[in-house]
């Protein structure tokens, strides 16, 4: 019995080894796995590379690489399932990226505003600014919008631009004209008797460029709501 149980042990060692050495020959391979499928621009290839070495060899650099691939294929909820939506002070700047954008695309405007909130007091910037100010026109701080939307129009450059999805085909703006639109729309919200300022706002952002798109439906919902009243007299 004794001796039955020594050549077990001994047995289970030469697994234990072998297993060891086969955990490293498969992160060795994945890892000439991931590079290849990042030279052939494979995005499933990379995610199946990342999440094995993930698993072969646990990291928060490649959880967090892994979430920003999820991420940046609209994979949002795999996304926010490998890297968690808790606010945490420890997050690399990529992680709270990957946060902010994927609860965002998730209509999760409260949460995502946290993320922004956190990479906005890291390295405030323009396009940050502007986030931060749509989300809080969705939460109802449009006093906090028009903080980020002064700042904004203060800290946008000519060559900065922003895109819009409301149709079909995407297209981009100045961001400063987006800062003009986001700040009609908080003047309305703040003051609706004073429909023709919000327009005039909005002016703005259309003299600017004239084919911002939303901007012109903006436009034609305040006048029509200029309209509504004189209808409902008569």
């Amino acid at each position: 019995m004794k001796k039955f149980i020594f050549i077990l042990i001994i047995g289970l060692g030469y697994i234990h080894g072998g297993y060891s050495q086969t955990n490293a020959e498969l992160q060795k391979h994945f890892e000439a796995y991931y590079k290849e499928m990042r030279l052939q621009a494979d995005i499933n290839g990379v995610i199946n590379a990342l999440t094995h070495l993930n698993v072969l060899s646990p990291s928060v650099k490649r959880r967090d690489t892994l979430a920003y691939v999820y991420a940046n294929n609209n994979q949002h909820l795999q996304a926010l399932n490998t890297i968690g939506i808790e606010k945490n002070a420890t997050d690399s700047d990529l992680a709270v990226q990957v946060k902010a954008i994927s609860l965002k695309a998730l209509n999760q405007p409260k949460r995502a505003l946290e993320q922004f909130e956190v990479l906005y007091s890291r390295q405030p910037n323009a396009y940050l600014a502007y986030e931060l100010a749509d989300l809080k026109i969705q939460t109802g701080d449009n006093t906090g919008a028009n903080i980020n939307i002064e700042y904004g129009i203060l800290n946008a450059k000519d060559d900065m631009k922003y895109a819009f999805y409301e149709r079909q085909q995407p297209y981009e703006v100045p961001l400063k004209a987006a800062f003009y639109h986001l700040k009609g729309l908080v003047q309305y919200n703040m003051n609706k008797d004073d429909i023709d300022l919000a327009i005039a706002t909005i002016d703005e952002a259309l003299k600017i460029d004239p084919n911002f798109n939303l901007a012109s439906l903006s436009k034609q919902a305040l006048e029509s709501r200029k309209v509504e009243p004189a209808e409902k007299q008569n």
